[in-house]
């Protein structure tokens, strides 16, 4: 019998709103129960860090150490609000910050440490959650289908899990066993960036700038003709594969609303590539707190779409908790990936396994 264990999960998305931290309780198949759960905002000065790098300006080494730093904060935090300690945790699943994903020529780079990370909170960390399915010649992502399929265990299939983060993706979970999953494409980000350039605000908050706008026909026919739609999965996305320019000359309702019609479309695309129309979607991530967003994937999609609390699901940190499973399943050398998730050859593990002194 595998033994059972307590993860922390933590992730910085691509978002880049923040740190998501949860606690699970898994054996590395069976979600066994969960455990307390934390967001922690970015301030607005690291995260122009973190945009710069992902520009390719600024030092990544300094980011990279500084955000290590953050999550070992988020993790102390969690532990005190909860009256916790290192010894209630066995594993920590951190993946770090993708700062540029080109799987297409096996390269993918994180900027975080977990050895640093794993020496300051005094508990083993598993990092480097990409690298080996990249260089066997997968996508590298998505990582979370895995735990999406154990989570929905004993639910009824075909059902797709939508996550809208800053790019969004799908898992498509079939009859015995099957999956599928990919980028659909951008999620949140390029609402997040247009909305933030032409007014200051993080977001377009509950979605009203797009509900006041317009969606321009031509210039969203522009966007869509893009041959990554067509492309059959496995296949994934960085998040500056897309940027704003088709929308530059827009007003700022008529931006925001073209764009979150953008995001609902691509993900509506999305369903051409599935064995069969799935039964129901689920919504995590921050997407789908946007209500003009979700007005949209119901207006396309055939089948409800919910928010995955409604299946009693924590929708904020659910890849957190992603993270904490695969920590498990990495130390047990469990297959992370699989050809449907991610083009890889084969199931392949991965992950690094830190050592905290002592442990």
């Amino acid at each position: 019998m595998a033994r059972e264990r307590w993860a922390l999960g933590l992730m910085s998305g691509t978002s880049l709103d923040g740190i998501d931290a949860a606690i699970l309780r898994t054996d590395g198949a069976v979600v066994v129960g969960h455990g307390p759960c934390l967001e922690v905002p970015y301030d607005e000065i690291f995260r122009a860090e973190l945009l710069a790098v992902l520009a390719g300006r600024g030092d990544p080494a300094a980011v990279g150490r500084a955000l290590t730093l953050a999550h070992a904060d988020a993790v102390q935090k969690l532990l005190l609000e909860n009256s916790l300690t290192i010894d209630d945790i066995d594993i920590i699943g951190f993946p770090g910050q993708t700062i540029r994903h080109e799987p297409a020529h096996r390269r993918t780079s994180q900027v975080g440490d977990g050895h640093l990370l794993a020496q300051l909170v005094g508990v083993d960390v598993v990092d480097d959650f990409r690298s080996a399915d990249v260089a066997a010649g997968g996508q590298g992502a998505p990582l979370a289908p895995l735990y999406h399929q154990a989570l929905a265990s004993g639910m009824q299939t075909p059902l797709a899990v939508l996550n809208v983060g800053g790019v969004a993706n799908v898992t498509w979970i079939g009859p015995a066993g099957a999956l599928v999953a990919f980028d659909t494409g951008p999620g949140n980000a390029l609402i997040d960036d247009w909305v933030r350039r032409q007014t200051g605000a993080a977001m377009d908050a509950d979605g009203k700038l797009a509900s006041a706008g317009g969606v321009h026909a031509d210039v969203l026919a522009t966007m869509l003709d893009n041959p990554y739609f067509d492309d059959a999965p496995p296949k994934s996305l960085d998040r500056n594969d897309f940027d704003m320019q088709a929308v530059r000359g827009l007003d700022v309702e008529a931006g925001a609303a073209t764009l979150t019609e953008f995001t609902a479309r691509a993900v509506a695309a999305a369903e051409r590539h599935f064995p069969a129309p799935p039964g129901r979607w689920l919504v995590a991530g921050g997407g789908r707190r946007n209500p003009a967003l979700m007005a949209a994937l119901r207006r396309m999609l055939a089948a409800p779409v919910d928010p995955v609390e409604r299946v009693g699901w924590r929708g904020d940190v659910l890849e957190a908790e992603a993270f904490a499973y695969l920590a498990v399943r990495s130390v047990m050398d469990l297959p992370l990936s699989l050809p449907s998730t991610t083009g890889v050859p084969r199931p392949i593990s991965g992950g690094r396994l830190n050592r905290a002194p002592g442990r």
